[in-house]
């Protein structure tokens, strides 16, 4: 899956010279964390996080007495050293740098333009999409050897009782010579193909049911 497939677009933005004030209404109204700074003609020139807007307003306690930090512009507080991604990344990857960097979102540039942002969210909601644990059905785990066409014969298995698959995940097992197959099927009662999975030679992981799981 690209970048572009799942990345927010048009993106909310700032210029230089908005103020900390406009920045802070700009954030509550769209219930956002975070604001590109952008150029006349969207060149990305820097981000402003919620948490940088907090930073920079005065306590509640004495608000009166420091307006004026209200009215300072964003370029006073924004970042400028920033890690971008491009449409046509891979999601995996773009996972990745934000694991690796702890970022809460990555700005998506094309030909020196801001075209679109990725955030934490947008990741877990992918995430989620992709493994199809928001639709009905049942995950069934089993442990194969780490060899070709593993997959493919435990599928052919589910295939045979008209099951769809909504996704499969692979995990490396402690044992370097298996690995774990995750398979999400649509069907409520997975208890036929566990059964189907078991007389095939397979070692069922989840759900470890006594008395039906090996």
């Amino acid at each position: 899956m690209l970048v572009e497939q799942v990345m927010k677009a048009p993106v909310i933005t700032l210029r230089a010279t908005n103020t900390i004030a406009e920045a802070l209404q700009l954030l509550r109204h769209h219930r956002i964390r975070h604001l590109p700074v952008v150029d006349e003609e969207g060149r990305l020139l820097g981000l402003v996080t919620s948490q940088d807007l907090r930073d920079a307003s005065p306590s509640i306690f004495h608000l009166h007495e420091h307006l004026e930090d209200l009215q300072k512009p964003v370029s006073t507080i924004m970042k400028t050293d920033l890690i971008v991604g491009h449409p046509l990344d891979f999601v995996e990857e773009v996972a990745a740098l934000f694991y690796e960097h702890r970022i809460g979102c990555l700005p998506i540039v094309n030909h020196g333009k801001l075209v679109g942002i990725i955030t934490q969210t947008d990741l877990l909601r992918t995430f989620i999409e992709l493994t199809g644990v928001h639709q009905p059905g049942s995950q069934i785990e089993i442990k194969v050897p780490n060899e070709t066409g593993m997959l493919s014969k435990a599928a052919a298995i589910i295939s045979e009782r008209h099951v769809n698959i909504a996704s499969v995940l692979v995990y490396p097992a402690p044992d370097p010579n298996e690995k774990i197959l995750v398979f999400r099927v649509q069907t409520m009662n997975p208890l036929p193909l566990i059964r189907d999975l078991q007389n095939a030679g397979y070692h069922v992981l989840w759900p470890n049911l006594p008395g039906v799981t090996s």
